[in-house]
């Protein structure tokens, strides 16, 4: 079976065409996303605190997981919000129910995180 996406050789230049895709999702997450600009400016508040209450190596370990935890849920929810919506461009209580699920594992991410920070940080107060 042969086609686009189906060729299994490796190439620099696929691997490196991959990276831009990617990248270029990073960019269009920043650029449309409100909660992507309220997630970023949580990552900034925890890398400051960080610095100014000296964490220790196995500290930042944690908190920097906690941060990657919350923008992969977060982008993994943004691109179901855009499939959902070419999928059934009105509305679908089923589709509904997929967003609001993605949405939740969104909060709950967060809420991990916010607890992950507040053991960390709590103890250095």
């Amino acid at each position: 079976m042969k086609g686009k996406y189906n060729n299994n050789r490796f190439s620099i230049q696929k691997r490196i065409k991959s990276f831009i895709f990617a990248f270029k999702g990073i960019k269009f997450f920043i650029k449309t996303q409100h909660n992507a600009w309220i997630h970023l400016f949580a990552t900034i508040l925890v890398i400051i605190f960080g610095f100014v209450l000296n964490v220790n190596l196995y500290e930042w370990c944690l908190l920097i997981f906690a941060i990657g935890f919350v923008l992969v849920a977060e982008i993994f929810n943004t691109a179901i919000e855009y499939l959902s919506d070419v999928v059934a461009p009105e509305y679908n209580k089923k589709i509904q129910k997929t967003k609001d699920l993605a949405a939740g594992s969104v909060l709950f991410s967060a809420i991990t995180a916010a607890i992950i920070g507040l053991i960390i940080f709590l103890a250095k107060i």
